[in-house]
């Protein structure tokens, strides 16, 4: 949930301060694990036998939202009161306010970007700068720059991430690729970047400041994102592309539907240097709405009035509902199409029915209780950076949040590094490596569905192709099994 760049003191106690760990001794870990197992079940019985559409198309929200009422049946059962678990559901569902907003931009951004041309500018322009040979490292590199300026892997997606997915899907490259490679370079740059809430929040867990916290990060996220590079170069090497003929229809096809200009470009640049001004993001997407609504009447007035017979109207559907720019193109028909904030409705109340799961693991115990259990294994170094691991990735899964990813595991690790000799930044990274970055790799975790929402790619095609988001747990857990580059408190020695 990379909603909030602008980091103090402040927003990192408090954010800490929120997200507490609630210990029931009364809880065995088979009765904490157990929500979780039916959970991972139905949602597999779900996608791999009913395609998704078990219970209808809000099929995973309800499967949340029954897991959710057997983790309150398993408190009812350890006396856990009501009130604790309700509790424990508003503080999540108020978590996520300020993201479920930003959504709701997004959907109108995507609408207003269409009909005012910004992103047919970009895709007009882009396919003429942005050879399929080197497209998908291109874009990892792009979207690393733009996350690491802002510190955000949701800015990063909801500007660059839309225009390359819609040069790239008109250069006939799949989808899936485009998605992993400009996922993979946003988190990147969102891990690296001091703006980022994530970076500030994993060392202040840990103990140790936040430029040592980067610099001992770089030791394996430079080897993880040039792997990234490499493989991304490799794809673009052997992927069959449209050909040069295929873009220069595109290209007549564009121009003869909008009103292509340079101009156009002020309204993404507008966005961006309010964010690097450290403009709250609410603030800089409703700024990119309004500006572009503004341009939509400069430069596309012919479009506006084919969409409805006022030019005001078209505007206000733009932002809420569902617009369609139809072309002689039937690639460009389907990427010149949005669902406003109206196509954001199935992502949100995905975020809310995790919230409630979440929110009911953690007022029940369960989530202590099987983070302990991780801990309990870890009886070496390597063993010790594994539980971590773990730990972060079920987090992800379990509480569908990046944040109790890295504040639980924190919280409850740190005593253990420290116990082991391990210099605080150790955890930090590990806390980054694996929390952070897998968050977008699980479907209805709060980034999952974000970053396939904006993008309009699903989890299950950009997974794979998400090489840096999956590689990094890996590449930390290699460094630490060998040994590598592991720091010791003063005096210390590997035990």
């Amino acid at each position: 949930m990379e909603d909030e760049k602008n980091i103090s003191e402040i927003d990192i106690s408090s954010k800490v301060t929120h997200n507490k760990i609630i210990d029931n001794k009364e809880l065995n870990i088979w009765e904490a694990l157990t929500p979780v197992l039916i959970l991972m079940a139905l949602l597999a019985y779900n996608i791999f036998y009913k395609e998704g559409e078990w219970l209808g198309e809000y099929s995973n929200q309800f499967i949340l939202l029954i897991g959710g009422g057997i983790a309150a049946i398993v408190g009812f059962y350890n006396k856990v009161p009501l009130n604790i678990m309700l509790t424990e559901i508003w503080e999540n569902w108020k978590s996520v306010f300020v993201p479920i907003m930003i959504l709701f931009l997004v959907g109108a951004l995507a609408g207003t970007w269409l009909v005012s041309g910004v992103i047919p500018a970009m895709v007009y322009y882009g396919l003429q700068l942005l050879s399929p040979s080197i497209f998908l490292p291109a874009s990892v590199v792009i979207a690393a720059v733009i996350s690491i300026a802002t510190g955000s892997s949701w800015t990063t997606s909801a500007t660059v991430g839309i225009a390359l997915v819609g040069i790239g899907t008109a250069l006939g490259i799949p989808t899936g690729m485009i998605a992993g490679a400009v996922i993979s370079g946003a988190y990147f740059g969102d891990k690296m970047s001091p703006l980022s809430d994530t970076t500030n929040l994993a060392p202040a867990m840990a103990g140790t400041d936040l430029f040592t916290h980067i610099k001992y990060m770089s030791i394996t996220t430079v080897p993880t994102i040039i792997i990234t590079l490499i493989v991304f170069g490799i794809l673009s090497a052997t992927i069959e592309t449209n050909g040069n003929a295929d873009v220069s229809n595109l290209l007549d096809t564009i121009k003869s539907t909008f009103h292509i200009s340079p101009y156009l470009f002020i309204v993404p640049l507008t966005v961006i240097t309010l964010i690097l001004l450290k403009t709250k993001p609410l603030i800089a997407l409703s700024a990119g709405v309004l500006l572009a609504a503004v341009f939509a009447f400069i430069f596309q007035s012919d479009i506006l009035s084919n969409l409805s017979e006022s030019n005001f109207q078209s505007i206000i559907n733009a932002v809420f509902v569902d617009t369609e720019i139809v072309t002689t193109n039937e690639k460009l028909n389907e990427l010149f199409s949005s669902g406003g904030m109206e196509g954001m409705l199935w992502t949100i109340f995905l975020i809310i029915c995790a919230m409630v799961f979440g929110g009911v693991m953690d007022g029940i115990g369960a989530l202590a209780r099987i983070t302990k259990a991780l801990l309990s294994l870890a009886s070496s170094v390597f063993g010790l950076f594994s539980a971590t691991v773990v730990s972060c990735l079920g987090l992800n899964i379990v509480a569908s949040d990046q944040y109790l990813a890295i504040v639980i595991p924190g919280k409850m690790f740190k005593k253990a590094y420290e116990d082991k000799g391990l210099a605080p930044e150790n955890l930090s990274r590990t806390l980054e490596d694996s929390g952070t970055v897998t968050s977008v790799l699980i479907p209805w975790n709060t980034c999952g569905a974000y970053q396939s929402s904006v993008l309009g790619v699903g989890v299950g095609e950009y997974f794979i192709y998400a090489i840096f988001n999956w590689l990094s747990p890996f590449m930390t857990l290699i460094f630490a099994a060998f040994n590598i580059k592991i720091r010791m408190l003063a005096g210390k020695e590997i035990k």
